[in-house]
């Protein structure tokens, strides 16, 4: 594999542009067994190797542990075997424990039940006379965060992780973005993951997917046994309905809140692994990018974290403000060129004397991708105010206030940043002035020269409403010169946790809130409040001639819950002036 290679020279943690890696293996026959968990749980494990002279050699071994099935009856392998093994790798794909053929139950994801039986795996790998006893965990999506959990088990054979588009928070970057409810992700991926832990799935054509994998040559027999398991948990989306605050617990999850199933919350744990990480997000994928520049803060592990203009799985690019037809490196191939240049320096402890770590970004326009070792990078604050005849100004203006009846039925375009977490697909907003219906919109006036925004945008909302809660929407997007606007970012927040989080890790990306039950604070009708709130992070390189536009809006039935969920919908001022509302934009000077 020859790669131009972007970041610190002589250093891992790089990022290729282009390349592929060589392939030098054919992929043998799958292997399915059943290993034994501490409980009596057995979980479902398919075991893919190299064919050939390799067969007789001890191989480095990736794992992913998965709830999406490990392989299909009557496929002879998995997309994770087609993917890895001609690299010289055994690969060890797995249903976690209460899904595909595994046994137990499945309440809610990464249960401790569920991430405790990763050591056990690691143990079990250790033990085959085909490996080297060295282990590389991966994944994407669900998979990903699997791999990450496999870190906070600080096992002696795992020598690396390589998530690709996990959420590190997964209230804040999925299912509940500002404390507003993700409800068409928290139902619609809840209830397909039930179809599949009842064996139950249809294919892109329209038929009936033959099912999980069996296990053995009594297979079918124990597949029913297990599925017979998995019928006794509800879908997890019972849950999520009676979610508002992170540490709320539903009856369905047995105790548990999402502060258990967050990877951000046992921080302290990973970082003793000191596991070296190779993490991808996308600009344009839910909240995977804020994920990402999180755990470059928090964590102090050795990681190199990418972040592109990317769909959930980073196989669509999109920048808006480059011709569509532009190719945006690195392409498919490529990124699995990079994860197995990593995956090799963890097995052959290199990665492990890694030193920090490095951020790798793209800026939208511009094209170009940065590389750093801090985050936020040097911006200047400029502010931009909402100020009277729908002008986004440098000067405050004069006091007044904007109205806007929240229309519970409007909502977006279902291509979305959020949609793409759950069916892959591509993110494209097309013109923004196709939904001004929904929402307030200030226009600047026409930029004199490029303007780089790359960080976190904060919105200041000075907003009285008629009711004691409310989901807030602001949208960041570029006019060009023809008049169409284009999507860059969004920040959400429901006014029921505005207080603000003056200890947060964060802060120092913007205003943070905890989302916990102690610190929920009403609105009072009628009465004027101050909302504060981050966006999602991008980098945009904004060309001179082109105009900012920002968008105020109430609802978002196509993604999100209508906050208040009853009753007459909010009717909102937003007020102007010196007091009034305002966004602060990061931009990179010259």
């Amino acid at each position: 594999m020859s790669l131009s290679r972007l970041g610190t020279p002589g250093s891992i943690f790089g990022l290729a542009l282009d390349g592929v890696a060589a392939m030098r293996c054919e992929v043998g026959p799958v292997e399915s067994t059943y290993v034994t968990m501490r409980d009596g749980v057995k979980l479902a494990l398919d075991v893919s190797r190299p064919l050939g002279k390799y067969s007789s050699t001890s191989c480095d071994t990736i794992l992913i542990m998965t709830r999406y099935w490990r392989g299909v009856k009557g496929e002879p392998s998995n997309h994770f075997a087609d993917q890895f093994v001609p690299h010289g790798y055994s690969v060890v794909v797995g249903d976690v424990r209460g899904t595909g053929a595994s046994f137990g139950v499945w309440p809610y994801h990464r249960a401790r039940d569920e991430t405790l039986d990763f050591s056990e795996v690691l143990d079990w790998i250790v033990a085959q006379p085909w490996s080297t006893g060295r282990v590389v965990g991966y994944g994407l999506s669900y998979t990903a965060i699997t791999a990450d959990w496999m870190a906070e088990r600080n096992h002696v054979a795992l020598k690396g992780i390589i998530p690709r588009f996990p959420d590190y928070d997964p209230y804040e970057d999925d299912y509940y973005p500002g404390g507003v409810p993700n409800a068409f992700i928290g139902q619609t991926w809840g209830n397909r993951v039930k179809d599949l832990d009842r064996n139950l799935w249809m294919l892109a054509d329209g038929e009936k997917s033959p099912g999980v994998r069996p296990v053995g040559s009594n297979g079918e027999a124990e597949l029913d046994a297990a599925l017979r398991d998995h019928k006794r948990v509800p879908s997890v989306w019972e849950g999520f309905r009676q979610v508002a605050c992170k540490d709320d617990r539903p009856p369905s999850w047995g105790g548990a809140s999402m502060l258990d199933w967050s990877i951000q919350e046992v921080a302290d744990t990973v970082d003793s692994s000191a596991t070296p990480t190779q993490t991808w997000a996308g600009w344009f994928d839910g909240g995977t990018a804020q994920g990402a520049v999180r755990r470059f803060l928090r964590q102090s592990y050795p990681m190199n974290v990418i972040i592109g203009p990317w769909n959930h799985g980073g196989d669509i690019p999109y920048d808006p403000l480059q011709d569509p037809g532009e190719t945006i490196l690195p392409t498919t191939p490529t990124q699995q060129a990079n994860d197995i240049h990593f995956a090799d320096a963890c097995f052959s402890g290199q990665a492990g004397h890694e030193q920090g770590k490095v951020l790798h970004y793209y800026t939208l326009g511009e094209g170009a991708w940065k590389s750093t070792r801090s985050w936020p990078p040097r911006a200047i604050r400029r502010r931009w105010h909402m100020a009277s005849g729908s002008r986004l100004s440098a000067l405050t203006g004069e006091t007044g206030f904007d109205s806007l009846q929240v229309d519970p039925a409007l909502g977006e375009v279902t291509s979305n940043r959020w949609a793409t977490g759950n069916d892959y697909g591509r993110v494209n907003y097309g013109d923004r002035r196709q939904i001004d219906a929904a929402r307030l919109a200030y226009t600047s006036e026409r930029l004199e020269r490029d303007l780089e925004i790359t960080g976190h945008p904060v919105a200041h909302l000075n907003v009285t409403s008629t009711r004691e809660d409310g989901a807030f929407f602001v949208y960041l997007e570029a006019v060009k010169p023809d008049g169409v606007s284009v999507y860059l970012t969004e920040g959400q927040l429901r006014a029921l946790h505005r207080k603000v989080w003056a200890d947060s890790p964060f802060r120092a990306l913007g205003p943070q809130h905890s989302y916990l039950s102690r610190d929920a604070e009403p609105l009072t009708p009628d009465e004027a409040a101050l909302l504060t709130l981050t966006f999602h992070p991008i980098s945009a390189r904004i060309p001179a001639g082109y105009r900012l536009r920002v968008c105020l809006a109430g609802s978002d039935r196509t993604t999100f819950a209508n906050i208040p969920a009853e009753g007459t919908p909010p009717f909102l001022k937003f007020h102007r002036g010196p007091a009034g509302c305002y966004v602060d934009l990061p931009i990179i000077e010259p």
